[in-house]
């Protein structure tokens, strides 16, 4: 009864706001459109839209089926795209998402290796599904996912590929450069830069300040790694940013790290993918790669 045109056409209007920017999307004649509609109503038994004034407002029939539109036509563009390329002796592109903001420059050093490698595989890297990409894997729009905090759901296969240590970042001429480790209520007195995430998402919140039951001073935002280091440097306040990544910056910035606590915070960087999708040669070949790589950081 439902066919792919119905749910092409009820996500096409909602997305368009009207039948008529719809028709155009889809080079089908209003009437055309309209008429393949009100067919599915009939055969469904209950309307899917309902009108009001000139706007259009799905019914709670409608949302059903937008919903399996939004979940279902991805999973068939995909599914097309990689028969096409089986049928061309292609591969096709690894799309990666990425929900981790500094992970991106440990990416680059596994992306250059891999693409000399694989050269018939493309890479895209999509940050959109910064801290969403759970949704993304599930819904066949990444086919990768790089995430220091996985979720080990069914249909989803995640495997550690990178050690870290997470730890706080200063100044170079900070009171606290050069300290074995800082205690949360060291912490406590300062600015706090990081990410626009939540803090629930955050390390130095979750593991850190928050068990200890204190908070930062001020807790500023800043969404570019280069921009957030530049204000730690010029002592506009501190960072929690992967040990490496500090090290690397450290080469030209005056910043140094320094251990969170006592015992520190261990991290890993995972992969994950659809369990579904592990042993597809290409895509097993970019964890292993991965996993090589951070093996000789």
């Amino acid at each position: 009864m439902l066919e792919r045109i119905h749910l092409t056409i009820v996500q096409e209007v909602e997305k368009r706001g009207s039948l008529t920017a719809a028709a155009d999307v889809l080079c089908l004649t209003q009437s055309a459109l309209s008429h393949a509609i009100k067919k599915l109503e009939q055969q469904l038994g209950t309307d899917i839209w309902l009108r009001e004034g000139r706007r259009l407002r799905l019914t709670q029939a409608g949302q059903q089926v937008l919903a399996l539109a939004n979940r279902v036509l991805p999973q068939l563009v995909w599914a097309e795209e990689r028969l096409q390329q089986f049928a061309k002796g292609q591969r096709g592109t690894l799309r990666i998402g990425m929900e981790c903001h500094p992970c991106y420059q440990w990416l680059l050093k596994v992306v250059s290796p891999y693409l000399s490698a694989w050269p018939d595989v493309d890479v895209d890297v999509k940050q959109k599904f910064q801290f969403g990409g759970m949704g993304a894997l599930f819904g066949y729009e990444i086919d990768l996912l790089v995430t220091p905090d996985p979720l080990f759901k069914p249909g989803l296969h995640f495997e550690p590929v990178f050690d870290y240590e997470q730890v706080l970042v200063v100044a170079a001429s900070h009171p606290l450069a050069g300290a074995h480790h800082v205690t949360p209520r060291q912490v406590a007195k300062e600015v706090l830069i990081t990410y626009p995430v939540s803090p629930d998402r955050l390390d130095v919140y979750t593991q850190f300040l928050t068990p200890a039951g204190v908070a930062p001073r001020q807790h500023k935002t800043i969404e570019t790694t280069d921009i957030l280091l530049q204000m730690v440097a010029s002592g506009r306040g501190v960072s929690a940013l992967p040990r490496w990544l500090v090290a690397h910056y450290a080469q030209t910035m005056p910043v140094a790290p320094v251990q969170l606590g006592a015992r520190g915070i261990a991290k890993q960087i995972y992969l994950g993918a659809r369990e579904s999708d592990v042993d597809i040669d290409y895509l097993r070949a970019f964890i292993d790669i991965a996993r090589q790589t951070a093996s000789v950081a």
